[in-house]
């Protein structure tokens, strides 16, 4: 009974390590608090432990050790999400504990399924789970494999054919084969053999997958450049190193003249940029409410002063701004509805507008009022800011100086977080946008490495769409990328600063833009079949015997 129970104890501490090895390889791959931009080679083998400790397991243990891993990992990885809100942390944890443990017990069926190649079958659905979890309400792209590559330039290239989807085929595929091939090693020692005894039976895929890795690192190098006779935009970007939403109307003032001081400092250098652009909310009061119902003399005596500054000014400024209108409410009545917004001006005047389309869940939507009430009511007490959707994908045009003569420049506006879905920014560019401007607060987490997380997933946006982008945020990463992803451009974090950034304005069209995210649909549609042709082959097996 003894060495029952010691072994017992001996195969929970194995799985144990497996699952505490594999949080720490998984959030060392991205920016973390250890290394500031993370080290992507480690995500090449980050989820060895993960299909290791699934192989070990039974069906329901994979459960329960899918809610531990799924726990453990975003509370390492996303630490900060506790000072975006009290409930972020605790959702964002719970989310993954319940995603994880459900994919742990289909990557554990693949296993029973398939008795030979089942780690293909595994890669596939982790592919699956990754696609799945940027859907919807609850979708949220931190942590997709792929993005711990955004340093390797040449890796990242096949963005432009596939999305990030083909990046994260690439990285992942090593530890699902190593995860397979270490399952028949009992100790250490065994390592060696079992992997080249696996190699043996299954040297075909490894051999797939180095001329897949070549092609693509290849790739990666031949698409380099191209863009060298483009024409240059020049955005000066303002970061006032400040959480605009943190303070009371003299801190709202005291911002406003911090932006505006950047600004002149900015429209003084030569050459004078062509467009200046403040972040998500920079400016607090609402400009259009408070212009036209005037019901707060101290928010209209802010709202006047910065109309009066942008109308002397002979660029067109962007800025992010609570957008609140009078709606009608269905009942016959009127109502204040508010939209996180982008406003363009011109001559001082509003001459464009975007409103966000894709909002933070629980921080700054949440559509179940009726269904969860009670979730609501909890959100409204932690002073929750709640917004409406958009509902257009708006493109931009101001007049902007080239070397040819005057010209047009168009370019699209994602709020923060919307630079995080490819599928987002494809839609901008589809409609025209020769530029993608990020407008960004990631003030509140006072973490470089959240920061870098957010810019790490934001220059697949110009690989996908070989377009510039520009991000101008309240306090880091303010920054100019071009199109093969590269930051040309980077603002000190954490300071009061500006950056004029020259970035190539290019047209055209990438497989990307014209197909979306095929491969991970692709993947969601293989794994799915293939886990129905295995349970039927094994019934019909079964009835057969």
């Amino acid at each position: 009974m003894n060495l029952i129970e010691n072994s017992r104890t001996r195969q929970f501490c194995i799985n144990l390590a497996l699952a505490v090895l594999g949080t720490v390889l998984f959030t060392l791959s991205f920016p973390n608090l250890l290394v500031e931009k993370g080290l992507p080679l480690a995500a090449w083998i980050a989820w060895v432990p993960v299909f290791l400790l699934i192989n070990r397991v039974s069906l329901p243990g994979s459960i329960l050790w899918g809610v531990l891993y799924g726990y453990g990992a975003y509370s390492l990885f996303n630490y900060w999400m506790g000072a975006f809100h009290p409930l972020a942390g605790l959702i964002i944890n719970s989310v993954y504990m319940v995603y994880l443990g459900i994919t742990f017990f289909f990557l554990k069926l693949a296993g029973l399924l398939f008795r030979r190649r089942f780690y293909l079958v595994q890669w596939c659905i982790w592919l699956a789970y990754e696609y799945l979890r940027t859907l919807g309400f609850l979708g949220y792209p931190y942590g997709i494999s792929g993005y711990s590559q955004w340093e390797l330039i040449p890796v990242i290239q096949i963005a432009g054919l596939a999305g990030v989807w083909a990046v994260s085929a690439l990285v992942t595929f090593p530890s699902a084969w190593l995860g397979a091939a270490l399952k028949g090693a009992g100790s250490l020692g065994a390592v060696p053999g079992a992997v080249a005894g696996f190699f043996r039976r299954e040297r075909v895929s490894a051999v797939v997958w180095l001329a897949g890795a070549v092609l693509a690192l290849g790739y990666g190098f031949v698409s380099l450049g191209g863009y060298d006779d483009a024409p240059l935009a020049r955005i000066a970007l303002i970061q006032h190193n400040t959480d605009p939403w943190r303070g009371d109307m003299d801190e709202y003032r005291q911002n406003f003249r911090v932006l505006s001081r950047l600004s002149d400092e900015a429209l003084r250098a030569d050459p004078k940029p062509d467009m200046v652009v403040w972040s998500e909310t920079a400016f607090v009061p609402r400009i259009y409410w408070h212009s036209t119902y005037r019901d707060d003399p101290e928010s209209w005596d802010l709202v006047r002063e910065l109309l009066a500054y942008l109308s002397r000014q002979d660029v067109p400024f962007v800025l992010g701004n609570d957008d609140a209108r009078l709606e009608g409410n269905g009942r016959g009545g009127w109502e204040r509805v508010d939209y996180n917004a982008v406003l363009l001006f011109e001559g001082g005047e509003i001459s464009n507008l975007y409103r966000k389309l894709h909002l933070v869940p629980f921080t700054e939507y949440f559509p179940y009022q009726r269904q969860l009430p009670w979730v609501y009511e909890l959100l409204i007490n932690a002073d929750t800011h709640l917004w409406e959707k958009g509902k257009e994908a708006a493109v931009f045009s101001v007049p902007v100086s080239r070397a040819g003569g005057p010209g047009t420049l168009k370019f699209s506006t994602p709020i923060c977080f919307e630079d995080t879905f490819g599928y987002l920014s494809r839609k901008f560019v589809q409609n025209g946008a020769e530029l993608i401007v990020n407008l960004t607060n990631d003030a509140w987490s006072h973490s470089l490495p959240a920061q870098n997380q957010h810019l790490s997933m934001a220059v697949f946006r110009a690989v996908e769409n070989r377009r510039s982008m520009v991000r101008s945020t309240a306090s880091g990463q303010t920054c100019g990328i071009n199109p093969n992803g590269r930051v040309i451009a980077l603002a000190p974090p954490f300071a009061e600063n500006w950056i004029t950034v020259e970035v190539p304005v290019l047209a055209g069209e990438t497989p990307y833009m014209r197909f979306g995210d095929y491969l991970g649909i692709f993947f969601v549609v293989l794994s799915a079949a293939l886990l129905i042709f295995g349970a039927i082959s094994r019934i019909l097996s079964g009835i057969k015997k």
